[in-house]
């Protein structure tokens, strides 16, 4: 036990705090987007709507070529943020095989460069722990929009029963791609506010509650939310 509490007592209680902060804006920001009050949804719970209302109507369009350009341009930004993640993971790894690059930074800006180096590779892998969470979340995000694009073309092209119910449970496996490409971002997101630990635990205090402030402003008093809620009054 003695490496483990030489470890643990490099870091202050307000690393602790602030780390304990960061995982609960994380985790119960995301909990409360997903499950806002009936009063006043989300822009995810808005956007939910709007998928199931696009497989109705995408049951008799013809052609189905725009459902299909949809769902690939979806399925092309999953991709592009999943790679994205894997090349801030090889950047972090490659980091903690030197953490004295990160040491000297902190030394440029005054930010206790003299602590030891377990210190820096701890905080370098909380932020690998969001670029991980990130990636396999926008990878699952890509296969189930596969999964949902594979259920529309089984999808017939008329008012049948059959028909509507096809599509109905492709717009859930579309809901359940969008909540874990959202997932992805949040996780990006924060992943990025945790790199204010690099500048101490204050910094990380107030970045992540900015970043929890700036997803809920996009998610509840956006513009953006104004425009879906006018469009479903219409």
């Amino acid at each position: 036990m003695g490496p483990w509490l030489d470890t643990l007592t490099s870091f202050s209680p307000v690393d602790f705090a602030g780390v304990a902060l960061l995982l609960i804006c994380w985790l119960g920001g995301s909990w409360f987007i997903e499950n806002p009050p009936k009063r006043r949804p989300s822009v995810t719970v808005l956007m939910a709507r709007y998928r199931r209302q696009w497989m109705k109507h995408f049951v008799t369009r013809q052609p189905r070529i725009f459902d299909s350009q949809i769902v690939g341009s979806l399925r092309q930004s999953t991709a592009f943020f999943a790679s994205t993640s894997m090349i801030a993971i090889g950047g972090i790894f490659a980091l903690l095989g030197n953490p004295e690059q990160v040491r000297g930074v902190a030394e440029d800006l005054s930010a206790g460069g003299d602590a030891p180096a377990i210190v820096w590779e701890a905080k370098l892998l909380l932020i690998l722990v969001f670029a991980a969470n990130a990636f396999l979340k926008f990878v699952w995000s890509n296969r189930l929009f596969g999964y949902c694009s594979v259920m529309m073309g089984a999808t017939p092209n008329d008012n049948s029963a059959t028909a509507y119910a096809r599509a109905a449970k492709a717009a859930e496996i579309n809901i359940f791609a969008a909540r874990s490409y959202n997932r992805g971002l949040r996780s990006v997101y924060f992943g990025i506010g945790s790199s204010a630990w690099l500048l101490g635990a204050w910094p990380l205090v107030v970045a992540a509650v900015v970043t929890l402030g700036v997803i809920l402003r996009r998610e509840f008093t956006s513009q953006s939310r104004e425009v879906l809620l006018a469009a479903e009054d219409e």
